[in-house]
């Protein structure tokens, strides 16, 4: 039985996905290496962890359900989602947070519904949102850039959280400007040199990604629908929000730079799985994610919303989809 479920007619373009897969993972280095060179080699760690912790439970799982386990491994996704949940996740990471977040990713977000394919949410979404809501202390609060550790100081808190790095922690920008306590952006930026040396690393950060995504539409992996879409909602609302009361939100550059924002729409939020489809799909499932981010930062309780705006957006996809597919050649318009 398992056998004819394995060998049906359809074509699954295996080498396509793998090829995919693999642009998007060359697409990140530039952005690890902007996160390594700021913040230290804790994000590397943490990639390095989760995807050997991600590939020994792909190939758990397929074993319980007596499929193949190399071609779930060769095609790439399961290593993917470990990198893009590794590089979301804050540089001073311990290895059990990591390893529950790929716990959930995997097990949880993509073979609980079936597998890749027939997950209707971002697995690397969903073990993040889920650490945020477990563990908001820990995943909300970053080193600063000012200081890093060595790879042996590093590596050392990683698996035992013993060393200095509780000295010079410090919430993000993003938190700073949610939480002001009666001072203005301003004043809180004066008063605080950290905020300017994370919103200079953060910036770069971004840049890093901007560049890979860009690679990625000129490969035409994805289209810019959904991240036009997204960066586009997000920056005017920004605009319109923050014209008028400058020193109350933040500017639509912080918004786009400071975060995951940029990041999200070249590397999260254009998943084919677990985003619409259609061209005007897109552009809507975009503008949803950019609105929710916005709305969640500015009078929600988390600073940066990304994994929520997306998941909240993935469960409307299949709707999306149904109202926004384009007619078939010859179709009766009414």
């Amino acid at each position: 039985m398992i056998k004819q479920l394995l060998s049906s007619p359809h074509l699954h373009g295996g080498n396509r996905s793998q090829r995919i897969m693999l642009l998007v993972m060359l697409a990140c280095l530039p952005g690890l290496a902007a996160q390594t060179y700021w913040f230290g080699y804790g994000t590397m760690i943490n990639i390095i962890w989760a995807v050997g912790l991600g590939i020994a439970l792909e190939a758990g799982v397929m074993h319980l359900r007596q499929r193949p386990i190399k071609p779930a491994i060769s095609d790439g996704s399961v290593i993917l989602t470990c990198v893009l949940l590794g590089l979301a996740l804050p540089p001073h990471a311990s290895w059990w947070l990591v390893g529950v977040g790929v716990l959930f990713a995997v097990v949880f977000a993509k073979h609980l519904y079936g597998g890749l394919g027939n997950n209707p949410f971002n697995p690397a979404m969903v073990g993040y949102a889920l650490l945020l809501i477990a563990f908001p202390a820990a995943m909300t609060v970053w080193a600063s850039p000012e200081q890093q550790l060595t790879f042996n100081q590093q590596w050392q808190w990683f698996w035992s959280q013993q060393g200095t790095i509780d000295g010079y922690t410090q919430a993000t920008p993003l938190d700073a400007y949610k939480h002001l306590q009666g001072s203005t952006i301003h004043e809180l930026r004066a008063n605080n040199p950290g905020v300017i040396a994370y919103e200079q690393a953060s910036w770069w950060i971004s840049m890093a990604y901007l560049a890979g995504g860009l690679m990625l539409l000129a490969l035409r992996v994805f289209t810019w629908h959904a991240p036009v879409a997204m960066l586009t909602s997000l920056g005017l609302l920004a605009l319109l929000f923050g014209t008028g009361e400058p020193d109350l939100y933040a500017s639509p550059t912080q918004h786009l730079t400071l975060g995951a924002s940029l990041f999200a729409a070249f590397f999260i939020i254009t998943d084919p799985v677990t985003s619409a489809t259609s061209r005007r799909g897109k552009l809507i499932f975009g503008a949803g994610i950019g609105m929710l981010i916005y709305i969640i930062r500015t009078w929600g309780s988390y600073p940066d919303a990304v994994a929520f705006a997306v998941l909240l957006m993935n469960l409307s996809a299949p709707l999306i989809d149904q109202y926004t597919q384009p007619k078939v050649y010859g179709s009766n318009k009414n």
